[in-house]
């Protein structure tokens, strides 16, 4: 006979071994450079997983890189303190959020010429495109709202006031869109078709949330705090259900639907993989060194590669105190790190 000892040891293997990221033998991360060049600043990347295709923002333009050979295959040109880039696959149309001058340029993607611009409001900075209600919501800086388009006839149908800072955000594929508000530590729930206001959950202890990434089968969002630590949240109900330690400086955030791993992009060089270490525990599972300031990822859910942005900062010589703010960069020396096992 099975001890009660023993039946429940193996009853808890077996629970392990159903997790993805619980139990499993640590994967080995790899990585490599894109060279791309070029001056300016840049932000969010996105992926068009079946065109293969990657759109970099570069500070006033969009760079276009061919996933399958990692190479440059264009440019758009004109979006003025670009912050990220919205694709719409269905209607071969990208949106972009220009910070700069409060707007979104819509574009062909197969020609990538502009084909409108579209007035937002404050800062558009990130930017989401949500298939089920057909809109693209701007999340905007200084106003503190978010601007949603009709991505059909490329014009506003509503405003969103938050009276908070809207940072990253994800759509749960069932009408709803989640966004992390920085200033009040807080994940918003919005419902896609009324643009209404569902909920407004606390972070605690996570403040000053950036990255948001998403579990579609287990209904958790994975929020990345400024205070070093990535908070797991019921998206159903908006418990907070555990945290995890991970670098300074945290920017971005993907969650890995195959492997079951959410990562956070660290300024400090590292990413962060995060996963079930145990049934309800959430831990660090591994942390993959990149380049000091690549804070910026996406990820590509066809071959599970992350993609950040970086450049080399200019050294400070010895002795000289470390530049407070925005660091200058090494001419040409921007590239895309590619990760990936």
């Amino acid at each position: 006979m099975i001890s009660t000892m023993s039946f429940l040891a193996i009853a808890s293997a077996l629970l392990l071994a159903q997790e993805p990221g619980a139990g499993a033998a640590k994967p080995e991360w790899k990585v490599h450079k894109i060279a791309v060049g070029g001056e300016g600043g840049w932000d969010y990347l996105s992926v068009d997983s079946d065109a293969r295709r990657l759109y970099v923002s570069r500070g006033n333009r969009v760079v276009v890189i061919d996933l399958d050979k990692e190479t440059v295959v264009g440019e758009l040109p004109e979006t003025p303190g670009i912050h990220g880039v919205a694709v719409v696959p269905e209607l071969n149309k990208g949106f972009t959020s220009n910070g700069m001058d409060s707007t979104v340029t819509v574009f062909d993607t197969k020609t990538l010429k502009a084909t409108g611009k579209i007035e937002a409001r404050g800062v558009p900075d990130a930017i989401l495109y949500d298939a089920v209600s057909k809109r693209v919501f701007t999340f905007n800086h200084k106003t503190d709202d978010a601007t949603v388009i009709d991505v059909v006839n490329d014009k506003v149908v509503g405003t969103i006031t938050f009276e908070a800072e809207p940072e990253a955000a994800v759509a749960d594929g069932k009408g709803h869109v989640f966004v992390n508000l920085r200033s009040t530590s807080e994940v918003a729930e919005i419902d896609a078709a009324s643009l209404k206001i569902l909920n407004r959950w606390p972070l605690a202890p996570g403040v000053r949330p950036n990255g948001l990434g998403f579990d579609p089968k287990h209904r958790r969002l994975f929020s990345t705090c400024g205070n070093q630590k990535m908070v797991v949240m019921d998206a159903d109900g908006g418990k907070v259900l555990g945290t995890a330690d991970i670098g300074r400086g945290s920017d971005g955030c993907v969650f890995d639907s195959t492997k079951g791993f959410a990562f956070s992009s660290n300024g400090d060089g590292t990413i962060t993989a995060v996963g079930e270490t145990a049934p309800g525990i959430f831990g660090a599972v591994a942390t993959i060194p990149t380049q000091p300031g690549a804070r910026t990822m996406t990820i590509d859910p066809k071959t599970h590669r992350l993609y950040l942005s970086a450049a080399t900062a200019v050294p400070v010589p010895e002795g000289q105190p470390q530049p407070q703010g925005r660091r200058n960069f090494v001419p040409g020396s921007f590239v895309v790190l590619v990760v990936g096992e």
